[in-house]
């Protein structure tokens, strides 16, 4: 017999084998011997009350039913001598849409302005302790996009668009650890994602795909409203049968090509605000009601969001036992962003609170009424300011959280893991009067869903304003650019997802129409 079932147990049985064993046997009124093997579905730590509690869905083998691990598969095809496709972008977009290439018989060609993943590091390195920034290839750029050494989260609601399973499986077969698939947070960690990464571009090679680093599009030619091909910034040409366009959110470059040529855009809202930095064990005590955290749970996250007004305050990016690590693209703005390794092992947890910029927000900063790239002046012009309020060389403006609410200055800051260093700034006099204001108020909300969250043992950083592109390429019903049929606007960077596995499922979707386009063609005559 094979059964399913809902339970919640708390920590000392499900981490005792015998007795949660024995409670799987009373749950369905058999002998502990009957039962061969429990399969852990799915699990999430529900902390509402005082004692932590585990939610899990269990599939339970008893009796002649035996367990078999399943064995993940893909059909990736050789694809050496099928029709290119090209790939700008070798983030969580441009690679699962080239692994999608290799399911379709397409044959994926990436161009990526960065560097791979090992060079990439070096780059990361210098900008961290000697903020030295190569705006090519840093914490945005490079393979593997912005969530590779920023942090690897998988969660998502995006549910509706396609095969969450398939994405995590995909990690899975590339070597990632098989918790993910169970963990209602699935996390790899940006000590272990690089490595992944790697195992794809040698899936993505040996199929027969190409992957060409430091190789920076910076024009598309088009013909009779068609792609034809990209040229790069050494003058080289690439062209294929349809362009997949997967640059990320921080590409203000491809937005501006599409500017000049007069091709559609539009402004979207974002949202944008500071990274607040508390002591892990502070979080801890809050969410696991005790002094000290028992060592089978994980360090403490959280999720938060209230309405201010007609805005939504929120946290975002959640990294406990995590990093802030400076995200800039420009040598003269100013971005954090967070990470956590696999272990969460860092004494801080750190999440972004923002606030929601709307539309209407731009206007001041455009250059005429229907400017779709008054966002990104908006945006920059913050980076821009918390560059210069920090001193430059990428230290970041910080300050205390009550000092914040009080709209004090502080005469001290905490102990922080942006390496790079903190300047104590009225974060108030630099952020947009709408988001410290927002801000401000959220905080007292929080602290009373979390009591004990608003405390100057934690502190704000800025700026964080990557959360999302303030600008949208946008795509008709087969997912194709209005006026160009075969370029395929695709991931975080044109609007249409927002993290790593919403970006892969939306790449996957893109190929299956590049497929049909395909067949509609000479190609495949």
């Amino acid at each position: 017999m094979i059964v399913e079932k809902d339970l919640t147990l708390t920590s000392d049985i499900y981490f005792n084998a015998d007795k949660f064993h024995d409670c799987i046997a009373e749950l369905l009124h058999i002998e502990p011997v009957h039962i061969n093997h429990i399969e852990v579905l799915k699990r999430s730590i529900d902390g509402r009350s005082k004692i932590v509690k585990w939610q899990l869905k269990l599939r339970i083998f008893t009796d002649n039913d035996r367990f078999s691990p399943e064995q993940i598969a893909f059909s990736y095809r050789d694809v050496t001598h099928c029709p290119p496709v090209i790939i700008v972008g070798a983030g969580p977009a441009g690679l699962f849409a080239a692994l999608a290439c290799l399911e379709q018989g397409l044959k994926p060609v990436i161009l990526e302005r960065g560097k791979d993943v090992s060079q990439r590091k070096h780059d990361i390195a210098q900008l961290s302790t000697k903020g030295v920034l190569n705006p090519d290839s840093n914490y945005c750029f490079g393979e593997g996009g912005a969530g590779t050494f920023s942090d690897g989260k998988l969660y998502t609601r995006s549910n509706k668009r396609g095969d969450v399973g398939k994405v995590l499986k995909t990690f899975v077969f590339h070597g990632a650890d098989v918790n993910i698939l169970v963990d209602s947070t699935p996390h790899i960690g940006s000590d272990k994602l690089p490595q992944i990464i790697q195992n794809i571009r040698e899936t993505i090679q040996k199929y027969g795909g190409i992957l060409h680093f430091d190789t920076k599009v910076t024009d598309i030619l088009v013909s009779h409203q068609q792609f034809e091909k990209v040229v790069t910034a050494t003058g080289q040409f690439f062209a294929g049968t349809a362009l997949i366009l997967a640059t990320g959110h921080s590409a203000d470059d491809m937005y501006a090509l599409f500017d000049r040529k007069g091709w559609a855009l539009e402004s979207k809202p974002f949202a944008m605000g500071v990274r607040v930095e508390h002591p892990q064990a502070l979080i801890d005590r809050i969410q696991y009601h005790t002094t000290l955290r028992p060592a089978f749970l994980p360090a403490a996250r959280y999720m938060l969001a209230t309405q201010i007004g007609d805005r939504g305050v929120f946290s975002f990016c959640m990294c406990p036992g995590g990093l802030i690590v400076p995200a800039s693209t420009h040598p003269q703005q100013l971005v954090v962003n967070g990470m956590s390794n696999s272990s969460h092992n860092s004494d801080y947890a750190n999440a972004g609170l923002v606030v929601t910029v709307n539309t209407s927000d731009y206007q001041p900063f455009a250059r005429h009424k229907e400017d779709p790239l008054a966002g990104l002046t908006f945006r920059d012009t913050f980076e821009r300011r918390f560059f210069e309020s920090g001193g430059g060389n990428f230290h970041a403006p910080a300050q205390k959280m009550c000092d914040f609410v009080n709209k004090k200055p502080s005469r001290a800051l905490n102990n922080s893991t942006y390496h790079r260093g903190l300047t104590a700034v009225n974060i108030h006099g630099i952020l947009p009067d709408f988001i410290g204001f927002a801000l401000r108020k959220a905080l007292f909300d929080f602290d009373d869903k979390m009591h004990g969250y608003l405390t100057n043992d934690a502190q704000l950083i800025g700026l964080e304003s990557r959360t999302s592109s303030p600008v949208r390429i946008p795509r008709n019903e087969r997912l194709q650019h209005p006026d160009i049929s075969n370029l395929y606007p695709c991931g975080e960077g044109s609007g249409y997802s927002g993290g790593i596995v919403s970006s892969a499922i939306d790449a996957i979707n893109v190929i299956l129409e590049v497929s049909k386009y395909c067949n509609d063609t000479t190609y495949f005559a």
